[in-house]
């Protein structure tokens, strides 16, 4: 066999190589094959044979089976993803949601990244550097509960470090799984900066936010009523709560008041009455004006509480006086501190009654309520149930109702600035704009600081210790972070002593979560790259987190830079089941992503992500990817039809249909890249799948194909080259492994960009337009359809020649189809074309047919 030595000079630019580099070798348009000489060991490089280069040589099908994991390995080693931090591009910045590693990855988490990654693929081709990380957000009560589940194992019976060390080995298993099904979907993100909420770098700005915060007098300690999940034995804050319908009873109690007299109060929660400290009732209610400043005794307890007026009270809910214990919810909190009242610590940390319940301690809180409902029966002091449905709070990792308990503590102090995060709201550009009233109602709603501290084991620790002598909080040194209070120490306190308390609790994971920005800036690192990425251009996520994610990152960012953390949020809707469900392992309704890739195709499977309107829930239904493996067939045998008669060079004059095409394609340029810069990628595939189709597919290349078997003129081949690429442009974004192999197959050489996805986003050419052709081409199209539905009603063949076709129209008309005989002459097979009188056949209200076969 011979073999050749074949040298090619070629453009590798990728995105972070900002230039020519002769050295590299191109990779598609001609292959440079590898072969080992069996008798001397030495390598040598040979030209493939010309039956391989040419194009008729090309694969029958796509197998994306094939394609896509090649398509993947080219964009790693040619680095086309890579961030350049010396590139002077204006830098798209991208704040990726860090993924939970704490469940089952299902179409919702493919449907939600591909429609971030649709954006970030569209501004590396607009000629941007962009900034596109990925990150694991794996640290905290998800994956606490998460390694307990599926090792079958209670934290709290363990060792600590032992515990640690089994969440960040799991971590490490859910990482490459999460890492592997974003890499095999095409998620174009750069590995390189890949960070998790666990690591030493995160720990470390998380550690350094809460020194600055605290040294702001932002955060403080101190003993308050927390939201507690029993269950999870932790505080929790106001944004981690979901409301859940129960069902229950309203249970009307009666208590005897000095004097003689009695009050009924109506309650669902009877267990709280050893916490009860009054009763209120509204000063305007006649039914109760004798009783206020009265003591009323609770059954039980041996003890008595007074009957206080309280503007608050609504008359017309149950008996219109309330029982007030420490604490049912927030109104109990509120008028704790505004009447000044005892607190009665009634209920354990698990969950359980403690020894101020009397002979109910010990006691689950539901155990304790069918007890005292019992026993108040007995003493005839129940004179009615009702069974009601009503909302609790239930802690959202968990689904468990959350109580009240007095605890110790740290907040980030945010009460007094709900004003100017309205403000900060506003300067951020919302995608969908509606999406900015969920936030507004959740700053307007704010009832308590940001409650950060934790309860549990796998967190980032609070740098903080305690001297037992003299109280006083101890920080870390800066420099020390990050630092494990548990596992080191301070020298000396100021007092002397060297005697220290750690801070056992953790940070709950959102105050890591919260500076994802100034994670992925390095934020007050040495190698910090925050003046070049932030703000960050974009923050996508879906809108369950909103309340958290959101509100907290701006909250945060805004303490530490004085800015809003990104110029634009993109606001994802959820990928459901196919009856329109939540996706949920406990559910068993889970689809999980690449069975459905191995099925179909990545390209397809990002299709269906693309489907869904932009922060709309979206049904997953297999028939719609089934339909983008449908478009990817077409435009792979619509290319592969152009493929061969392809020229990128101008002619001096265009032909009709030539410029109807291209005008219509540069109004779906101009339509498509507006669209997609404001995050609606949707309605820009949409339409270009619609002028693919129907365009391109279904009539120009029908129209042009007899001027292909006639050899193809430059205006057509020039049409073919400029529409084809064009199109590839516009689908790349959402299909990019097979627009990847055909411009590597057609365009590779002669455009010379290593990837269609560093080339140059198509522009809009206003000189292109021609409204002149465009009403002509319709014309064209109209009268060959009607052409086309005469043939199929009279069981014609499509290439069956018609002698004479009589068009009847006004001499206006007549012009526009005079230019374009040749097209229809040619597509339909027809003889001679002729004008005067015809009815047979309507075409539109001003055009009429005959036909003679």
């Amino acid at each position: 066999m011979k073999f050749n030595l074949l040298i090619i000079k070629d453009r590798t630019e990728t995105n972070a190589d900002n230039g020519a580099n002769p050295n590299n070798f191109n990779g598609r348009s001609n292959y440079l094959n590898l072969h080992e000489n069996a008798k001397t060991g030495l390598i040598i490089m040979s030209e493939k044979t010309e039956k391989q280069k040419t194009e008729k040589e090309k694969p029958e099908r796509y197998d994306p089976k094939e394609v896509e994991p090649r398509i993947q390995k080219f964009w790693e080693e040619k680095k086309i993803f890579a961030f350049d931090r010396n590139s002077r591009k204006p830098v798209f910045s991208i704040d990726t949601p860090p993924p939970t590693i704490s469940g089952m990855i299902h179409m919702g988490h493919a449907m939600s990244y591909s429609q971030a990654e649709f954006v970030a693929r569209f501004w590396r081709m607009m000629g941007c550097n962009v900034f596109y990380p990925m990150g694991f957000d794996d640290n905290g009560l998800p994956t606490e509960r998460y390694v307990e589940k599926k090792l079958n194992i209670r934290a709290n019976t363990m060792p600590r470090q032992e515990f640690v060390k089994l969440c960040l080995e799991e971590t490490k298993k859910g990482e490459a799984e999460f890492r592997k099904v974003w890499k095999d979907l095409g998620i174009s993100v750069d590995w390189s900066l890949l960070y998790s909420t666990i690591n030493p770098l995160s720990q470390r700005i998380s550690q350094k936010s809460f020194l600055e915060l605290y040294n702001k007098k932002r955060i403080y300690r101190a003993e308050a009523p927390v939201t507690w999940c029993p269950l999870c034995q932790t505080a929790v804050a106001q944004a981690e709560l979901e409301d859940s319908e129960r069902e229950s009873f309203f249970n009307y109690i009666r208590f005897d008041v000095e004097g003689g007299a009695s009050i009924t109060i109506a309650t669902t929660r009877p267990e709280l009455m050893p916490a009860c400290v009054a009763i209120f009732v509204h000063p305007d209610d006649e039914r109760y004006k004798k009783l206020i400043g009265k003591k009323a005794k609770l059954p039980f307890f041996n003890r008595e509480v007074r009957v206080y007026a309280n503007d608050s009270v609504d008359m017309e809910f149950g008996t219109g006086a309330v029982y007030h214990c420490t604490f049912g919810d927030v109104d109990d909190i509120n008028w704790v501190r505004k009447y000044s009242l005892p607190i009665i610590k009634a209920m354990n940390r698990n969950g359980t009654l403690n020894g101020n319940a009397g002979k109910y301690q010990g006691l689950k809180v539901e155990e304790a309520r069918k007890q005292i409902i019992e026993d108040l029966k007995k003493e005839g002091r129940v004179e009615k149930q009702e069974k009601i449905k009503h909302v609790v709070n239930v802690h959202e990792r968990c689904g468990t109702p959350v109580e009240f308990l007095m605890s110790v503590q740290w907040f980030i102090k945010i009460l007094d600035m709900k004003e100017k995060f309205l403000e900060l709201g506003n300067r951020i550009t919302w995608h969908p704009s509606h999406m900015k009233v969920r936030y507004d109602q959740w700053v307007q709603g704010l009832n308590a600081d940001w409650l950060i501290s934790r309860q549990r084991f796998f967190g980032v620790p609070f740098p903080v210790w305690f001297c037992k002598k003299c109280g006083d909080v101890i920080l870390a040194d800066e420099k020390d972070l990050p630092v494990d209070p548990l596992h080191s120490k301070p020298n000396i306190c100021s007092c002397g002593s060297s005697d220290f308390e750690p801070e056992k609790d953790v940070m709950d994971t959102w105050a890591t979560s919260a500076i994802t920005p100034l994670i992925n800036g390095k934020w007050k690192e040495k190698d910090s790259i925050m003046e070049k990425i932030y703000p960050m251009s974009l923050r996508p996520q879906a809108h369950d987190i909103i309340r958290t994610w959101t509100f907290y990152t701006i909250a945060k960012c805004f303490l530490h830079t004085g800015e809003v953390p990104w110029k634009t949020v993109m606001i994802s809707g959820h990928g459901l089941d196919p009856q329109g469900k939540k996706m949920s392992k406990s559910k068993g309704n889970i689809v999980e992503p690449l069975p459905i890739k191995e099925k179909y195709s990545a390209d397809a499977l990002r299709f269906w992500s693309s489907s869904a309107n932009l922060g709309e829930d979206f049904p997953y239904q297999e028939k719609d990817v089934a339909t983008g493996q449908k478009l990817l067939t077409k435009l792979w045998n619509a290319s592969k039809l152009a493929g061969p008669n392809l020229s990128g060079k101008k002619p001096k004059e265009l032909k009709v249909m030539d410029r109807w095409l291209l005008s219509r394609l540069m109004k779906l340029v101009k339509f498509s890249t507006e669209h997609f810069k404001t995050c609606e990628y949707g309605r820009a595939k949409a339409e270009t799948e619609i002028f693919f189709w129907h365009e391109f597919a279904d009539n120009y290349l029908e129209m042009v194909k007899y001027r292909l078997y006639e050899g193809g003129d430059e205006s057509v081949k020039y049409t073919l080259y400029t529409s084809l690429l064009t199109l590839l442009k516009l689908f790349a974004p959402i299909i990019p492994h097979i627009t990847e192999e055909l411009y590597q197959i057609y365009f590779r050489e002669t455009e010379k960009d290593v990837s269609i996805h560093i080339s140059k986003w198509p522009e809009f050419d206003e000189k292109m337009i021609d409204e002149n052709a465009e009403e002509t081409g319709e014309l064209a199209k109209q009268v060959i359809s009607a052409l086309r539905q005469y043939k199929s009603s009279n069981k014609l063949a499509l290439n069956t020649e018609l002698k004479k076709v009589t068009i009847d129209c006004d001499s206006e008309t007549r012009k526009k189809i005079e230019q374009v005989e040749p097209d229809i002459k040619g597509t339909m097979k027809v003889k001679e074309i002729a004008y005067g009188k015809a009815g047979g056949i309507t075409v539109n209200e001003k055009i009429r047919m005959d036909v003679v076969q």
